[in-house]
């Protein structure tokens, strides 16, 4: 090493000229008295040769750009717009229903209305009363209990799913005898196709009629 290079090796070299291996003036370091903490006044800037300083100056910016570039390769989380509220994530596990994919089958659909028709109205509207319950009420108008009956369905109403058909006791002669019915106020639920599923007698409204079904 030059002795122009050296570093000084005792207190009293520290306060000495530094002269720079490019042959330029030195600073003066009193670094044993004042503890130099590596700031340099303006005066000891001019004294440094500007090309240090360009070199120098560089060196920051390019660590600077650095530093930038690492920061926007940092992947953030997206931040909802003021006022607005994110989504949150909806992940399907086993056994956790994910919303709008439900297996859960919907309701069944609410019964059609009670209806009492004449026969004559039933055999009209059979197609349009599928899927309720179907029960022949053999009534005589000379019979206490069937008028008992009769007065207890309009007050009430009929039940939902229930279509009561009234039929004539003493006219309806083929039917009396395709159910073997032979008393009046006589009940006969049947099928889409007329085929007996249930009889019984002594029923004194809708909710009660309805109940004996089947």
């Amino acid at each position: 090493m030059p002795d122009g290079d050296r570093a000084p090796r005792t207190s009293q070299d520290a306060g000495e000229m530094l002269p720079s291996s490019d042959g330029t003036r030195g600073l003066w370091r009193d670094r044993a008295a004042v503890g130099w903490t590596g700031v340099m006044t303006p005066s000891e800037e001019n004294q440094i040769p500007s090309g240090r300083i360009a070199l120098g100056r560089r060196a920051v910016v390019a660590a600077l750009t650095l530093l930038a570039l690492t920061a926007c390769g940092t992947t953030t989380a997206p931040q909802a717009p003021q006022g607005a509220t994110m989504a949150p994530a909806v992940t399907a596990s086993s056994g956790t229903p994910v919303p709008g994919n439900s297996s859960t089958p919907p309701s069944d659909a609410a019964a059609p209305a009670g209806a009492y028709l004449s026969r004559a109205e039933y055999t009209q509207l059979a197609a349009s009363r599928a899927g309720t319950k179907v029960v022949y009420f053999f009534h005589a108008t000379w019979c206490p209990t069937c008028r008992a009956t009769e007065e207890a369905i309009a007050r009430d109403g009929v039940p939902a799913g229930l279509t009561l058909v009234k039929v004539d006791f003493d006219s309806e002669n083929d039917l009396r005898k395709k159910y073997g019915v032979t008393t009046q106020h006589t009940f006969v639920q049947v099928d889409a196709s007329g085929a007996e599923l249930a009889k019984w007698t002594g029923s004194k409204g809708g909710a009660e009629i309805l109940a004996k079904t089947v």
